[in-house]
């Protein structure tokens, strides 16, 4: 999905956030209904969601099963990564079809801080990283563009502005690991990324003149005139990237690693690096899946949406038992029965939405539907 390095910030600032976020309730209702108007048949359609398993995820599959009066099947794994092996079973349990994909990431309403949740079911209740399995991925990044932005330092040469850079990071050996834009940082990089001479040595490093585009970027007073300083935060997503080995024989488990590596950089240095994160894979995975379905034979023939979004689990206060969970829209593919196909942008996405109701009179009622099950005559099960 992210073809290239200049393309990468361009995409994830196309997914809005401001004005953009549906509160659960009022998104599937209206999204209910906007499948009604297209034909979709009520009582025949099959909701399937691509979800983390996280617990605060469970809310958004109670409402989907309320409006669409159907358990929505599980057509994903762990960190909202969607089964493409699923398409064929999803499509035989449904005369129409709904996927839903969402990565998510918990917001603390008080600190307005996102990638934490409030765990209810801890002893303290205590906040905790969500999604986990996003957090823990970018931990070993977030290690790597520490010990880079510690040991890319400042210096002066004479009277020129240079870096001192770690023998680690100049390395080209490296099979793994954060590796530097050379020619944005050091004056007199050729092509392919080959240095220049350094202008001296150290034990565990080298000197080299810094790029005359890094010194207008920071200004020359940057460097001091005596000892050397970190270039710490100034080491900005553009400067560097990330090489990582997949070594798992089931790829499917590397995915979500696969799908916001070349994100990284800028998911590091931006303000929400889980939202940014999320945000990331939401991207990529409705890229692979849209690729997937339009070459599924199962679901050919069939009314069809697949949309994907964000959801952004708001942490419960006390007595709350559930988190207010909005999603965020993405993008959304449409096929019909007669074989037409759409694709919808985040913005007309929005506005296809915005345009149903949001009142569902059809929607179960829950308890009721479980009373009755409880009532119901006693089956034996015969063997």
């Amino acid at each position: 999905m992210f073809s290239n390095r200049t393309s990468i910030a361009s995409v994830l600032e196309s997914f809005h956030v401001d004005d953009r976020m549906l509160a659960y309730n009022n998104f599937v209702a209206r999204l209910y209904n906007w499948c009604l108007s297209m034909g979709f048949m009520p009582g025949k359609i099959m909701p399937a969601r691509a979800f983390c398993s996280d617990e605060s995820q469970g809310f958004p599959i109670i409402l989907l099963a309320k409006h669409f009066g159907a358990f929505p099947f599980n057509h994903g794994r762990l960190g909202g990564i969607i089964s493409l092996d699923r398409h064929g079973p999803h499509a035989d349990h449904g005369r129409d079809l709904v996927l839903i994909q969402a990565s998510h990431v918990g917001y603390d309403p008080d600190s307005a801080e996102f990638g934490v949740y409030r765990r209810l079911h801890t002893q303290d209740e205590s906040n905790s990283c969500n999604c986990g399995k996003i957090g823990n991925i970018i931990e070993w990044y977030r290690t790597g563009y520490q010990y880079a932005r510690e040991n890319v330092r400042l210096l002066r040469h004479g009277d020129t502005p240079a870096l001192l850079i770690d023998n680690q990071l100049l390395s080209r050996n490296r099979t793994e690991g954060i590796f530097l834009v050379a020619d944005r940082l050091i004056e007199g990089v050729v092509r392919h990324n080959h240095l220049p001479p350094p202008l001296a040595a150290r034990s565990t490093g080298m000197v080299y003149a810094a790029a005359n585009s890094l010194v207008e970027r920071l200004g020359a007073a940057t460097w001091p005139t005596q000892g050397s300083v970190q270039i710490g935060p100034r080491l900005v997503a553009d400067d560097f990237f990330f090489v990582r080995e997949f070594v798992n024989p089931d790829i499917s488990k590397d995915q979500l690693e696969s799908n916001i590596l070349p994100a990284m950089p800028w998911i590091l240095t931006c303000k929400h690096p889980l939202l940014a994160a999320a945000r990331a894979n939401t991207i990529a995975e409705f890229d692979r899946a849209y690729r997937s379905l339009t070459q599924s034979p199962k679901v050919r023939g069939k009314n069809m949406l697949f949309l994907a979004g964000l959801n952004i689990d708001i942490s419960p206060y006390p007595g709350e038992n559930f988190p207010l969970t909005k999603f965020m829209p993405w993008a959304a593919y449409l096929q019909r029965e007669d074989g037409s196909r759409e694709l919808l942008e985040q913005d007309e996405l929005i506005e296809r939405l915005a345009a149903q109701p949001a009142d569902n009179p059809s929607q179960l009622a829950l308890d009721k539907a479980i009373a009755t099950m409880v009532r119901h005559r006693d089956v034996r099960v015969r063997l």
